[in-house]
């Protein structure tokens, strides 16, 4: 399997995802703009996506994969069957009575990480009623994350990675049609979310039945608790929770913050990390999903060499692509948020807003895809604990960085404390594998870096000075010329970075690889 092909349609499909979130977030701009009730969406959706994130995606595919992987490789087809029906049974389980036991907290659970809501009691109760709503979505969500793992470990990486664009469908048709059946429009989104969440489930289940790994779910969640591989993947899976809970507890706290400075605050917040998320899933994820099999592959077999020259293969590609993503995203920030979002209630006021969180992500995103880059090392060698403890130092030293930033620069500063934090978990993740000697650098990174700092700067420069000659909100009335305008910019940027670097010796077979 060629990986440079793989990853390039991996990240074709999660465009596609990406472009109808984008999509997705306009219309909810144009039509919700940014306020305390939009707030109140965004913390509500905020509470099940964080155990989303915890239980059917990050900390369970960590733990997961490897073993899969494992019994795939010496157990064979029926015990591996076996595994995936108890691991199903206990995931399906454990995240069903965790909705229940939310949609009974949510107004307790709404207190404390959006209080500021208060303010508006109206807001503050329609977040509870769209918590209540939208918790059985992770339920649906830890199926999905469960049928990823699966088909990543088969190689099958197509329907996982364009499996979110049926949730922004979702979004969309919500904030387009739905809106209008409501009271208070703004509870369409949250029965979006839980429509995306069944939709996606179905996707599923064609390409599980097709390798014949569609799991048999167990009425009683005691026989999966009593499979030993079950067992060893909680025991995993347990510090790996802790792991993936620093960076959303973080964003939890920081949410906080943001819904205490000021209304809509939390959502300019929320358009900013739509921007940044674009960069760092069409890389960072994509790159985590077809390197944590090939690295669990290569433990398993003891090929330390493959091991290292794969985690180069991707810290090269890492480079070549977020640096110039973290410039464009500093540089074009206010054109971004204009072009995608400055539509009927989003004002001038809104963009300025979202923009500047933008900026301040844009100068964490190396770290924030190195991370998605870098952690696969350790988890393929079913070591979890080195990136929980270097986690939750993480979280202290970001929470740190909140009461320098946010006095000084507001939502803004919210962000930069995320990304600086993002660049340390970074920094301590690649010393860490360095110390181990579990990674050992391939000849040739100095010119390669160096070479890349020429083409960024030439990019930078040409992607400012195109920007500086437009009044990208002055523009709302002529939407079109504005994407035009922003379009030929990014495409004369794109064109100077390969352009150098095809000038200093950079070609694409350079970064071909082929999965053992």
């Amino acid at each position: 399997m060629n990986l440079l092909k793989t990853l390039a349609a991996i990240s074709s499909m999660t465009m596609v995802s990406r472009v109808t979130g984008l999509l997705r977030e306009s219309l909810f701009a144009a039509a919700f703009g940014a306020s305390n009730f939009t707030d109140a969406f965004n913390i509500a959706f905020r509470l099940p996506n964080l155990l989303r994130r915890l239980f059917a995606e990050g900390a369970f595919s960590q733990a997961f994969v490897p073993i899969i992987t494992e019994y795939k490789t010496k157990h064979g087809q029926q015990a591996t069957k076996t595994l995936v029906d108890h691991v199903a049974t206990v995931l399906i389980w454990a995240t069903v009575l965790t909705s229940i036991a939310g949609i009974i907290a949510a107004p307790v659970l709404i207190y404390w990480i959006g209080g500021g809501l208060q303010r508006e009691p109206a807001a503050f109760d329609a977040a509870v009623v769209m918590t209540r709503m939208m918790f059985p979505y992770i339920a649906c969500m830890a199926f999905v994350a469960l049928s990823s793992g699966v088909l990543n470990t088969w190689r099958q990486f197509k329907i996982p990675a364009i499996t979110p664009v049926l949730l922004n469908l979702s979004f969309i048709f919500a904030a387009v049609v739905m809106a209008d059946w409501f009271a208070q429009p703004i509870y369409a989104m949250a029965v979006g979310v839980c429509i995306g969440g069944v939709l996606q489930v179905a996707l599923q289940l064609p390409s599980l039945l097709k390798i014949g790994m569609l799991p048999r779910l167990a009425i009683n969640p005691l026989v999966g608790l009593r499979d030993a591989g079950v067992h060893r993947m909680l025991a995993k899976m347990g510090p790996a929770v802790f792991s993936v809970a620093a960076a959303q507890i973080s964003l939890l706290i920081n949410t906080t913050i943001a819904a205490g400075l000021a209304a809509g605050a939390v959502s300019a917040l929320q358009y900013a990390d739509r921007l940044m998320e674009l960069p760092t899933a069409l890389l960072g994820v994509a790159l985590g999903t077809i390197l944590l099999p090939g690295l669990a592959k290569a433990n398993t077999e003891g090929d330390t060499r493959e091991y290292s020259s794969l985690l180069d293969w991707g810290l090269r590609l890492t480079f070549l692509l977020s640096l110039p993503a973290a410039v464009g995203l500093a540089t074009l920030a206010e054109p971004m948020i204009a072009t995608l979002f400055h539509y009927g209630a989003f004002d001038n006021a809104d963009v300025i807003a979202s923009s500047l969180p933008l900026m301040a992500y844009s100068a964490g995103l190396l770290g924030f895809i190195l991370v998605k880059t870098l952690a696969p090392a350790f988890f393929a060698r079913q070591d979890v604990r080195t990136p929980v403890r270097i986690a939750v130092g993480v979280l202290v030293v970001t929470q740190l960085l909140n009461l320098v930033f946010v006095p000084l620069l507001g939502v803004a500063g919210l962000a930069l404390s995320i990304g600086v934090g993002a660049c340390i978990n970074a920094a301590l993740l690649f010393t860490g594998l360095r110390k181990r000697g579990i990674y050992q650098p391939e000849p040739g990174w100095g010119s390669f870096v160096l070479k890349l700092v020429i083409a960024v700067a030439v990019m930078g420069t040409v992607a400012w000075f195109g920007q500086a000659q437009l009044d990208w909100i002055g523009m709302r009335a002529h939407p079109l010329m504005r994407a035009m305008a922003l379009l030929a910019i990014v495409t004369a940027s794109a064109v100077s970075y390969f352009g150098v670097l095809g000038a200093l010796g950079f070609r694409p077979r350079d970064f071909k690889r082929r999965a053992k």
